[in-house]
Order: C-alpha cells, then sequence, then structure tokens
C-alpha cells in the first residue's frame, strides 16, 4: 500500500493533530497535517482564507493539499474537517489506512471552546456542529477503515485504541 500509513479524519477540535503526532511517536513516522500544509503555504490562516475567499476557494486550495500529501508522505496524516467532502478526496481514500476519530456535540463544544478560529462555528456553534455533522458523519464512515470514539479519553487512551483498532505495530 503507497501513501500515509495512517490518515486521520474526523470533525475540528476532536484531537487528530494531537493524536497524530502521538501516533506518529508510537509508530516511529513522521506526522503531517494538510492544515499545516495549507497555512505555511498561502501564509495566513484558515480563517483568513474563508473570509478573504470564501468556502469554496479553501476547498480547492484544501483538495489540493490533501491530494499532494497522500501522493507524498508515508507517516501519519491528519486532514482538515472537511476534506472529506470532495468526491476525489473520498476515492483517493480509498485503500487507505483511514481513522474515524469521533466525538458527541458536548465533548465538541467542550474541546473546540467555540473558539473564533472555527470560521464555520461562528453564530450558533451547537446547532452548527450537529448540522455539519449530520452533513458529514456518513462522508466520514464511508472513508473510515476503522472508528475510534474519543469522547471522555485521554489523548493517550484514544492512540492506544487506534493502534489497536487498526492492528499497527510500534516501533
Amino acid at each position: 500500500m503507497s501513501g500515509p500509513l495512517v490518515v486521520l479524519v474526523g470533525p475540528m477540535g476532536v484531537g487528530k493533530s494531537t493524536v497524530g503526532r502521538l501516533l506518529a511517536e508510537r509508530l516511529g513516522v513522521s506526522y503531517r497535517d494538510t492544515d499545516d500544509d495549507i497555512v505555511a503555504e498561502q501564509g495566513r490562516a484558515i480563517a483568513d482564507i474563508f473570509v478573504d475567499e470564501g468556502e469554496g476557494a479553501f476547498r480547492a486550495i484544501e483538495k489540493a493539499a490533501v491530494r499532494r500529501a497522500l501522493a507524498e508522505h508515508d507517516g501519519v496524516l491528519a486532514l482538515g474537517g472537511g476534506a472529506i467532502l470532495d468526491a476525489d478526496t473520498r476515492e483517493l481514500l480509498a485503500g487507505q489506512r483511514v481513522a474515524y476519530l469521533s466525538m458527541d456535540v458536548e465533548e465538541a463544544v467542550r474541546r473546540t471552546g467555540l473558539g473564533v478560529a472555527r470560521p464555520l462555528l461562528a453564530v450558533n456553534p451547537r446547532k452548527q456542529w450537529r448540522e455539519l455533522m449530520e452533513a458529514r458523519r456518513h462522508l466520514y464512515e464511508e472513508v473510515a477503515t476503522v472508528v475510534v470514539a474519543t469522547d471522555g479519553r485521554t489523548p493517550e487512551e484514544v492512540t492506544e485504541v487506534a493502534l489497536d483498532a487498526l492492528e499497527l505495530k510500534e516501533a
């Protein structure tokens, strides 16, 4: 199998970055986050891209970043929360080892802190998060090899469950 050893998907605030770094460390591989790639390439925050150019422009940038990362990276790769909205991206994820990190709305609210840096949650965070998840949950599940619930678990516990579920051996 070419591409990343593991791809993490899930909603914003679920802990993809934290768990991704822990997984990479435990597996002895490198970690990459497509959101970080976009910020580095664009020289500005994702929230600024949303505000300045709109979601459509951001999604086009994101699609290119995901395609590049899937082709180049062989470690643990975390995708932005909305990356799975793109049908081509979902097709690229077919055959990859994908872990969907899931959480319920109360956990999401607690973790995301309803921050301004979350452009899609700016107005009514609970309602908007529920709507986002209603639109996206089936897509996360479609691309997932395994689903790992993160509610009430520490990042270390999530990492352990993910390693077991993915049947990966530590370095």
